[in-house]
């Protein structure tokens, strides 16, 4: 006689926010409903709240001094290492995506594995940038006149939409690749392949703080990212036309630099968040 098999629940995955290298739920206990591209319900992600975001902001600040003052060497290993972790965790990334943005597993698996590559991509130009941006400067005097590029402290990312993996990928790893830190706003409607990334961030050697990843509504945190007097640039790409406005509307009190970018995969995306600072030094007789 044949044993019954004993029906069985399925252990479905609790989405939280990940903030300092933690992951809570939002102080607020909320959370909201997304479905799947067939209008099925899919997840319910945690709603961030205010506080949420400002605790995120003192993760990023407080990280800041020790990841900005890695060799750049180092934060590149880490970034390799982050593409190494999530190539692995490729086939649940790609089943997500397919879930949420109506695509065919192929073009899913191939949005993970063009964020593994742009992950790898960013992590080689981490010893490179301050040699195509910074220069030596000729000066009349027994001086040295040095311009190098720097990290500009705590970055807010809005995520673009769709790909949302690639697009989240490419607007953490500009960030982060010359020592800023970042707190990420989601995509409001895909916000399942930043959670899985979360996790892949937890579990490689990024330390804790320095990428902070908030699920929720861009409309109800963007006001209070670009008022927020700790934060000192945003990456608006993800925003509406009205919210960016709005955003550089609050940010022109606090001079915060904003900007909204087109690619994925640019240089130009690491340098925007970078200040330069000119050094004197003399030179010995």
């Amino acid at each position: 006689m044949a044993t019954p098999v004993t029906p069985r629940i399925d252990v479905l995955k609790t989405y939280k926010l990940f903030i300092g290298g933690a992951f809570p739920r939002s102080e607020s206990g909320r959370v909201y409903a997304i479905k799947d591209s067939k209008g099925n319900h899919l997840a319910n992600p945690a709603l961030a709240s205010r506080k949420d975001l400002r605790d995120a902001v003192v993760a990023a600040r407080s990280a800041f001094g020790g990841w900005s003052g890695a060799t750049a060497y180092n934060r590149g290993q880490i970034l390799y290492r982050m593409a190494e972790i999530l190539e692995g965790r490729s086939e649940q990334l790609a089943v997500e995506i397919a879930a949420l943005e109506g695509v065919t597993p192929r073009v899913a698996s191939q949005q993970v594995q063009e964020s593994v590559d742009l992950l790898v991509w960013y992590a080689g130009w981490s010893d490179k940038i301050s040699t195509i941006a910074g220069s030596t400067n000729p000066v009349s005097g027994p001086y040295y006149n040095f311009s190098t590029p720097e990290p500009i402290g705590v970055v807010a990312v809005f995520a673009a939409a769709k790909p949302s993996l690639l697009n989240l990928v490419g607007a953490i790893a500009s960030v982060i690749t010359s020592g800023n830190t970042a707190v990420v706003v989601a995509s409001e409607k895909f916000p399942l392949s930043a959670i899985t990334f979360a996790e892949v961030l937890a579990t490689s050697d990024l330390p804790g703080g320095v990428v902070n990843i908030l699920t929720g509504s861009a409309a109800e945190l963007a006001p209070w990212t670009a008022s927020h007097m700790d934060i000192d640039a945003i990456d608006a790409s993800g925003l509406t036309p009205k919210q960016l406005k709005d955003a550089q509307l609050a940010g022109a009190a606090n001079l915060k630099r904003i900007r909204v970018f087109e690619s994925a995969k640019s240089p130009k995306r690491i340098l925007d968040f970078m200040e330069t600072k000119t050094v004197w030094h003399p030179i010995g007789i």
